[in-house]
């Protein structure tokens, strides 16, 4: 005994629409993220006579009572970042990616997105600073 064409193809699209409801809120599940609280890095150090303190993940700029800084990972591939003091710009060893220190504008590719800039508070007992790290 055969079974008809029809009822075979109406089975295999029952089956094809069945199991893609059944898959489709494990997927969205599978894409969900939680977001991550930010990270707070409290500085102790006071800045050089050009204003600049390098950490690992983050160059911290204080300039005329501005307080900000920027992470020190490049755009384009990951390398860290150097600070380079006679021109006073970002530089990336890796690929001579160039940031504007002020906002982490690309300057020279071949990054094409800027620096993420971080928030900076002056912390309450005057000696250091709060950089809060977004992740």
């Amino acid at each position: 005994m055969l079974k008809s064409p029809k009822k075979n193809r109406r089975r295999t699209l029952l089956w094809g629409f069945l199991s893609l409801l059944l898959t489709w809120p494990l997927l969205r599940f599978v894409r969900f993220k939680i977001p991550v609280k930010p990270k707070k890095v409290h500085i102790t150090a006071s800045p050089s006579s050009n204003g600049v303190i390098l950490q690992k993940d983050f160059i911290l700029f204080s300039r005329n009572g501005r307080h900000w800084a920027l992470s020190r990972t490049c755009t384009h591939l990951g390398c860290t970042v150097n600070y380079q003091e006679t021109e006073d710009i970002l530089e990336c060893p890796c690929h001579q990616s160039r940031f504007q220190i002020d906002s982490g504008k690309v300057i020279q590719g071949p990054a094409k997105r800027p620096l993420p800039l971080y928030a900076v508070e002056k912390s309450s007992t005057d000696t250091g600073y709060v950089v809060t790290i977004e992740g």
